[in-house]
């Protein structure tokens, strides 16, 4: 007999349970109620066994037989097919959920192995991207489909940097994951980024930075970030190394970067000029302090002084310029913003095209490559990593070079700014005296 829907849905309860078998052990139970069971008759070890393969309407025939299936390999591979399904029952109830394998992938490999700056995205990134969709999932639970749902999810509203940015994160924890036996395999195994990597080019031409250190006098930021972002121009540094500077590392002239802060895990010296230094000021501590400490965890105790939260630069900009503004309203894609009537002043209180904190330091790049700076100078101002044998060979920390570069990079911001008439004359006259 074989079996069909048919022919089951018309099998009717009798008085006595009715065990009907289609063949190799595989059949169907069904009880006095009319409830029909699949299961699954065998010997093992010289004994009778019996196997329960799903309530009928619950599992369908296809289901059952496929289970069937299944048990009759192990079987003829020596294992126990319900000790093997009880095996399985318990490693499932054992698996971690989303949120616990998180957890342990923070604390055991994200916060002791990466800067504060890059656990702290990992950690931002998965509470907002990942784990409202997924926090109650088992881990194994999760295919590359559902890899490839929670990832379009992002592009769709417009976010290819952050659609890369959660599946780089996603990869890491199931990575993490196998490489703790949690899980044989990964859902993410060839999948690709899912947007491709476009390097960005923007940088403030002369017109550009003169209107920007122009405007950000009344533009609505503290004056804290104020100072940090032209600072950020001024030295050519990262954003968060930037932010994050404090009086500790400064000494006379030059600032050091300590390796726990620097991204390339090596200290780095950078030559203060006038300017950054009358930026900084003779704030003690953190120079961009945050206005929230971190509060103690004893109620008696003080709290500890942290510089201010880096994507505060990124905000404080989209807050001044909606972002991809091109500042012309008649060349805006927006056909929204390019109808609402509100002049482009009040849209735009910087007064240029959009750009990212980190376009400031490419800013500063760009412009000493303009005045003749060779590409290992400004390198090494940025704290680039040498490739290649030079990385090995070539140990000189162009200290001098980095010096040159910056006071003539000052020279050339002095002279585009509204302050360079003042400040020259200082200037001159300081050098007169010397």
């Amino acid at each position: 007999m074989t079996f069909t829907d048919r022919y089951l849905k018309s099998l009717k309860g009798q008085p006595k349970t009715q065990d009907i078998r289609e063949g190799r052990g595989f059949g169907i139970r069904v009880f006095p109620s009319g409830e029909k069971t699949f299961f699954y008759r065998f010997h093992f070890e010289g004994k009778k066994r019996y196997m329960n393969l799903g309530r009928y309407d619950d599992v369908s025939l296809k289901e059952a037989r496929d289970e069937h299936a299944k048990a009759v390999k192990l079987v003829e591979k020596g294992v126990d097919p319900i000790e093997a399904k009880q095996l399985e029952a318990t490693q499932r109830q054992q698996m971690p959920t989303i949120k616990e394998l998180y957890n342990e992938y923070m604390s055991r490999h994200s916060r002791p192995n990466k800067k504060e700056r890059t656990w702290k995205e990992d950690e931002r990134t998965f509470e907002k991207n990942i784990l409202p969709f997924w926090e109650n999932r088992k881990a194994d639970s999760i295919s590359r489909r559902d890899v490839t749902i929670l990832i379009d999810r992002i592009l769709d509203r417009g976010a290819p940097v952050a659609a890369n940015n959660t599946f780089e994160r996603v990869r890491q924890l199931f990575n993490f994951a196998v490489e703790r036996g949690t899980l044989e395999h990964t859902p993410c195994f060839k999948m690709k980024m899912p947007s491709p990597k476009i390097p960005r080019d923007r940088h403030l031409n002369e017109n550009e930075i003169a209107t920007f250190w122009k405007q950000l006098k009344p533009a609505g930021m503290t004056e804290e970030i104020k100072r940090c972002l032209k600072l950020v121009l001024v030295t050519g540094q990262r954003p968060g190394e930037v932010i994050g500077l404090h009086s500790d590392e400064i000494n006379d002239k030059w600032w050091t970067i300590p390796a726990e802060r620097s991204k390339n895990g090596k200290p780095h010296t950078i030559y203060l000029s006038n300017m950054a230094l009358e930026l900084i000021g003779n704030k003690k501590g953190f120079i961009f302090e945050s206005p929230r400490p971190i509060k103690p965890a004893e109620p008696d105790g003080e709290s500890t002084p942290k510089p201010m939260d880096e994507n505060a630069l990124a905000k404080a900009v989209r807050n001044n310029i909606p972002t991809n503004c091109c500042n012309d309203c008649s060349r805006c894609k927006e056909e929204d913003c390019r109808k609402d009537n509100v002049p482009i002043s009040e849209k735009n209180k910087l007064g240029v095209a959009f750009f990212r904190p980190h376009d400031l330091r490419r800013t500063c790049a760009t412009h000493m490559a303009a005045m003749g700076f060779t590409d290992e100078v400004i390198d090494a101002v940025l704290n680039h990593v040498k490739k290649g044998v030079i990385r090995t060979y070539n140990l000189h920390r162009y200290d001098r070079e980095k010096q040159l570069a910056l006071e003539a990079w000052e020279r050339k911001l002095l002279s585009l700014t509204e302050e360079a008439s003042t400040q020259n004359k200082v200037l001159q006259m300081a050098r007169k005296r010397a």
